[in-house]
């Protein structure tokens, strides 16, 4: 077997993307797997295009690279499991493992995991039957959340009497859903956790602020949960990089909320905080190599989300068409499935030429023949190359200029820009740390600076 790449990602959003970034400057070589065309990891480095929900594309990657990570805890265990066995690869190459995989995707079973090891979480019930056994154990006010599946809010409901848990029926009966103990918290802390056969540490705790159930702000705690986040990862034992998300209590007391078994949005600030990066950490630990022990200055993230596509406001605002006449003539040499970075086709377009339909579950994603030949013709109304590439300009221009004034008036600013090809609100599609004094503030200043400029480029 010829294991060509270093180090693959299952997976290839902004995650994979910082990681490879990371990896690469340490010479290594990588290559990601995912059912999109333009992602943010195949723009830097090799990619595979296929279904991270089917075990032959999985096992394509498994055949590729000598150790495999992935970027999200949504490909189910039992793909990983089968791609392995049609690779002919044994678990070892693979971090984390597929057990603690497998238990961190059935939120019911973490909960277990956790209160079985004598970690701090809340109480969680399975609604199974008439759900009386929930409502008598857990009670109200409580929280319904999706076992599988789930994140940023998405899958997450609030029952405060028993009237208003009747009006989530047509969810929960629906099946794999649990009750959970309603946790009073007074604000809400997360940890990087780094765990190996010989190491075990964290990255500094921080506190977020959630916007609409997104991550808008993750600064210094000034508090040390430490404890609880590691008897997390142990208690689904977790070997490599983990975000652990947990709730202080009114009184004092940590609770655990959640675990990613990756690089985790509050981890974000270690890009710039003066030490090894989670996405170093990462890369090192699915290596097996030694970690670095992590150690910077005061740091704060916060995120930029999507307006509206620019791309669309423009055509609207010019009263042009979505569609235009495309005939990109390019052919692949490659035998392997594997596309590299080369000029890309114009926004919204695959490398064939046909619109992108970027799908919100990735589980549902066709495989599409990774071989790409040749280019098709789309057929277009009224207007031609030059009127789609002031439409480009057009946006370079707004981002540009967003870029530009960032920097001019906020230099201790540092911006990180995913490369997504649509931006649309609530999409995570960038962010800005800044380290220092009074971070925080100048972290928000920078960012409602960066945003105004942006939008009012198209006014």
């Amino acid at each position: 077997m010829s294991l060509v790449y270093d180090l693959g990602f299952l997976g290839g959003g902004q995650l994979a993307r910082m990681s490879i970034m990371a990896a690469q400057r340490m010479g290594l070589t990588c290559i990601s797997l995912d059912p999109g065309e333009n992602t943010p990891a195949s723009q830097i480095a090799p990619a595979m295009r296929g279904s991270l929900d089917d075990p032959e594309a999985v096992a394509h990657l498994f055949n590729a690279a000598a150790r495999v990570t992935l970027e999200n805890e949504f490909i189910p265990a039992q793909t990983i499991k089968q791609a392995l066995i049609i690779a002919g690869r044994d678990e070892s190459c693979l971090t984390p493992g597929i057990l603690t995989l497998a238990t961190i995707q059935d939120k019911y079973l973490q909960r277990e995991a956790y209160h079985r090891h004598g970690a701090p979480s809340p109480l969680a019930v399975p609604l199974e039957g008439d759900y009386s056994e929930a409502i008598t154990k857990i009670g109200f006010p409580m929280v319904l959340k999706a076992r599988f599946g789930g994140y940023d809010g998405k899958g997450t409901r609030y029952a405060r009497t028993p009237v208003e848990f009747q009006t989530h029926r047509g969810l929960i009966d629906q099946g794999n859903w649990m009750a959970e103990q309603f946790v009073p918290f007074s604000r809400e802390l997360a940890v990087m956790v780094y765990r190996s056969k010989t190491e075990t540490g964290t990255f500094p705790t921080m506190e977020t602020v959630q916007v609409n159930h997104v991550c808008d702000q993750v600064f210094p705690a000034g508090i040390d949960a430490s404890a609880a986040a590691i008897a997390a990862v142990e208690a689904v034992q977790g070997y490599g990089l983990f975000g652990v998300e947990l709730f202080e209590t009114t009184t004092g007391n940590f609770l655990i909320n959640e675990i990613a078994p990756r690089p985790h949005n509050t981890g974000h600030y270690t890009l710039d905080w003066g030490g090894v990066s989670q996405f170093e950490q990462h890369v090192r630990l699915a290596m097996g190599f030694p970690c670095a022990l992590p150690t910077g200055a005061d740091t704060c993230i916060v995120n930029i989300l999507g307006i509206d596509d620019l791309k669309s406001d423009v055509l609207q605002r010019d009263g042009l068409v979505q569609t235009q006449f495309v005939k990109e003539e390019w052919i692949s040499s490659d035998t392997d499935g594997i596309r590299h970075p080369r000029e890309e086709p114009a926004p919204g377009l695959n490398r064939g030429g046909d619109p992108v339909q970027e799908s919100t579950n990735l589980h549902n994603a066709t495989v599409p023949d990774p071989i790409e030949q040749g280019g098709v013709e789309v057929q277009s109304s009224d207007y031609d190359w030059l009127s789609q590439e002031t439409l480009e300009a057009a946006a370079t221009k707004a981002l540009l200029k967003a870029r530009q004034e960032l920097f001019a008036s906020h230099p201790q600013a540092h911006l990180h820009w995913y490369g997504k090809t649509e931006s649309r609100p609530g999409r995570k599609m960038g962010h800005i740390n800044v380290s220092g004094p009074d971070c925080r503030n100048k972290a928000i200043t920078a960012r409602n600076s960066f945003i105004e400029s942006w939008q009012e480029s198209l006014r």
